[in-house]
């Protein structure tokens, strides 16, 4: 069982998340906060394997809650759950080690793939997220020098196709759409090139692209 941690200060949608969840055989809601500091002590109290954290709670935030999980728990997966406004935030949820970024609005499923996904050791960010964050890289006047670019070379022609569409923000079901591809095949790809570029997460491989100019219309 995937022992879950949910924090929020709106009830309603800590019960909205509880319903889904519990309908997942293999996902347990072990406990819930209202604020960020009551969640860094029950996930450590609990030893929950994923802590979902909403970003903005009164006194301590999800921020500083992730920061202290990540110091007491650090076996802990952390997601923060974000609406669309608050993409500004994702810098610094990802120096506090968070491994998941999902809209509020996700789908059921979405949060159940999420957690496993996290459970399992994989970083998991929503679409809207990525793509709102590679737009707001490329509209800043910083120029490229992540040396990581010139590992792009190391890549196979399909995971420089895969690379490309990460770099768009399209999701793996998005991908094995595009390439006609299955799921997990498409999955095992996305691994083998984020440890050949060596990102810890999609975000950091979209910006490499898009710094590579990848992507069609890029000069």
């Amino acid at each position: 069982m995937i022992r879950v941690l949910l924090a929020d200060d709106q009830e309603l949608v800590r019960a909205g998340i509880r319903l889904v969840l519990k309908h997942a055989d293999d996902i347990d809601v072990v406990a819930e906060a209202s604020d960020g500091h009551e969640a860094a002590e029950l996930a450590v109290r609990h030893e929950v394997d994923v802590a979902m954290l909403d970003i903005q709670m009164p006194g301590t935030d999800g921020l500083c809650a992730a920061e202290r999980i990540a110091a007491r728990a650090p076996s802990t997966r952390v997601v923060m759950l974000t609406t669309f406004g608050e993409h500004a935030y994702v810098d610094r949820a990802l120096k506090a080690g968070a491994a998941g970024f999902l809209l509020k609005d996700s789908t059921p499923q979405e949060l159940v793939q999420a957690v496993r996904r996290v459970a399992s050791g994989s970083p998991v960010v929503s679409p809207q997220i990525t793509r709102h964050l590679i737009d707001r890289y490329l509209d800043s006047d910083e120029e490229p020098a992540d040396p990581r670019v010139r590992r792009i070379a190391d890549l196979t022609s399909r995971e420089r196709e895969v690379l490309a569409m990460v770099g768009t923000g399209a999701s793996n079901a998005e991908i094995g759409k595009r390439l006609h591809l299955g799921e997990g095949t498409v999955k095992a790809y996305v691994s083998r090139m984020l440890a050949k570029l060596r990102c810890a997460n999609r975000v950091q491989a979209a910006i490499l692209a898009h710094d590579a100019r990848l992507l069609q219309g890029e000069r």
